[in-house]
């Protein structure tokens, strides 16, 4: 078609004209969504190298880390007993373990769980296994209660109670209220739940696990065209909102934001259960939470080393993002010490740690994910590679993944009509996009010494050294699979929240 043809059919003209700006527009968005800020650049200037790597690799291989690798790191033994919800998951595992390791007695523990633990350091513990399991889902209050009335041995029955409550559902990806009663039953009414059978087993502390995330602003990816390419708009935010974020606690001393500010139903839960339990705070039952920085990784069955290691081919457009992390063993120290200020006695409900959260993060810069993929590639004995993705296209598929996925929640009568994508494709939806951004965990204010109102929290390991032990156990359990001619299967966090959908929806 030549240009003479155009201009005698103007609308034609028009339509060209707007294909090619909104092509323009496409383009300009893909290349700042592909971009790393310089003010992020700054925070995290190195990439790790295969020297570094293969040099951490052989020191772990050769010493791992262990509880006893770090045990004078771990707060000091508490005459009391413990109740872990969530005890077999990642973070309620280690304290499991770090509890273990400082003395306390195997009696002492409960775990309350959807599952029982099923990690090759907690099955391959004998004083882990000797620890008690009661199954329960806290989402029903019965079930929660009976867990925690069940009778302790005599041996430790009088002992004062602390509770640490790590169990939730992780779905990061669903953001409508249309499909918000299964975190909000979990997470909130599953929180509640929990504080209340607390109070009436008796217990005078508890900490819970929530989440950096609640911090985490829904990112503005649709923004006026004129502004991707105004001389002002420099590259650290190039008029996105929220680009780049930084995740603290100052938002919890703020008022409550509507559900539609945060950027899914996860957070959106997790911001409720959080003021569930920091509301509950009094002399008589000292409360407070931990907020782990983004990421939480530390065994093959996390989602954020773990996801890549388990899929061998693992597409990605984040491989620039740059993020911090916090290892499972980090977030449970944390854990162990806001414990050691709120046991200190009734007195400690009034202390500036009480009734709040702490984010913490590992004692590091943050890294770029093609730092975890590169280290993957060279260490791993299994086959790992990624397929680059441009951000703008899957952008663009995501919103008509999420319309599908809503079909059966906005047309009822569709439900078991309609058939449900495949666990990796459903989750490809607008509200995953705003945590596969650069996100920045501070955690300044509680690695301030308890007398200057923090938990004097240090990061036992570093980034570095947590997803390089990560890929050691890794090679340890497939090498010994592979020579006993068996297979290596594990449940992600991802992963559990479907099966714990699945069970509640054949109740």
């Amino acid at each position: 078609m030549t240009m003479q043809n155009l201009t005698e059919r103007p609308l034609l003209l028009a339509a060209v004209a707007i294909g090619l700006l909104l092509a323009a527009y496409l383009v300009r968005l893909n290349q700042i969504l592909s971009s790393t800020p310089e003010p992020i650049r700054r925070l995290s200037p190195k990439r790790w190298s295969g020297k570094l790597l293969q040099k951490t690799y052989q020191r772990l291989e050769a010493e791992p880390i262990t509880t006893k690798s770090y045990a004078h790191c771990i707060p000091p033994k508490l005459e009391r007993r413990y109740v872990i919800t969530g005890g077999s998951g990642l973070v309620g595992g280690y304290m499991v373990l770090q509890l273990l390791e400082r003395g306390q007695p195997p009696e002492s523990i409960r775990i309350v769980d959807f599952r029982a633990p099923n990690r090759n350091d907690m099955t391959s513990s004998p004083a882990a296994a000797a620890v008690d399991f009661v199954r329960a889902d806290i989402s029903s209050a019965e079930s929660t209660d009976r867990a925690f009335a069940k009778p302790w041995p005599a041996s430790v029955a009088h002992l004062p109670l602390t509770v640490f409550h790590t169990a939730a559902v992780i779905v990061p990806s669903d953001r409508s209220r249309l499909v918000y009663s299964f975190c909000e039953a979990v997470n909130v009414r599953g929180t509640q739940h929990v504080v209340d059978s607390a109070r009436r087993a008796g217990a005078d502390v508890l900490v819970s696990t929530t989440s950096a995330s609640i911090s985490i602003r829904p990112v503005g990816f649709w923004v006026a065209p004129w502004k991707l390419w105004s001389r002002s708009s420099k590259l650290a935010d190039a008029g996105l909102r929220h680009f780049w974020q930084v995740l603290d606690e100052a938002d919890f001393f703020e008022p409550p934001r509507e559900h539609h500010e945060y950027y899914a139903n996860y957070p959106a839960s997790k911001a409720a259960a959080e003021r569930i339990v920091c509301v509950a705070n009094a002399p008589g039952f000292r409360t407070g939470c931990i907020r782990p920085g983004n990421g939480v990784y530390g065994n093959p069955t996390d989602n954020t080393v773990g996801g890549p290691l388990n899929m061998g081919v693992y597409p990605t457009w984040t491989c620039h993002i740059v993020q911090s992390f916090v290892h499972g063993i980090n977030a449970a120290i944390a854990h162990l010490q806001f414990e050691a200020v709120l046991a200190m006695g009734p007195e400690a409900a009034s202390a500036p740690q009480a009734g709040r959260p702490f984010v913490v993060t590992d004692p590091n810069p943050p890294i770029a994910y093609s730092d975890l993929y590169f280290a993957i590639a060279s260490l791993a004995v299994t086959p790992f590679r990624t397929i680059p993705l441009q951000p703008i296209l899957m952008l663009l598929l995501s919103y008509p993944i999420e319309w599908y996925n809503l079909l059966p929640a906005r047309v009822p009568f569709l439900r078991g009509l309609v058939p449900q994508l495949t666990a990796d494709a459903k989750h490809l939806q607008p509200a995953l996009f705003s945590i596969c951004t650069h996100l920045i965990a501070s955690d300044a204010v509680v690695s301030k010494p308890v007398e200057a109102g923090g938990l004097g929290y240090i990061g036992v390991l570093t980034t570095l050294e947590g997803m390089t032990q990560e890929v050691v156990e890794w090679n340890r359990e497939h090498k010994a699979a592979s020579a006993a001619g068996t297979e290596v299967v594990y449940l992600t966090s991802v992963s559990l929240a479907e099966e714990i959908k699945k069970a509640r929806g054949a109740v």
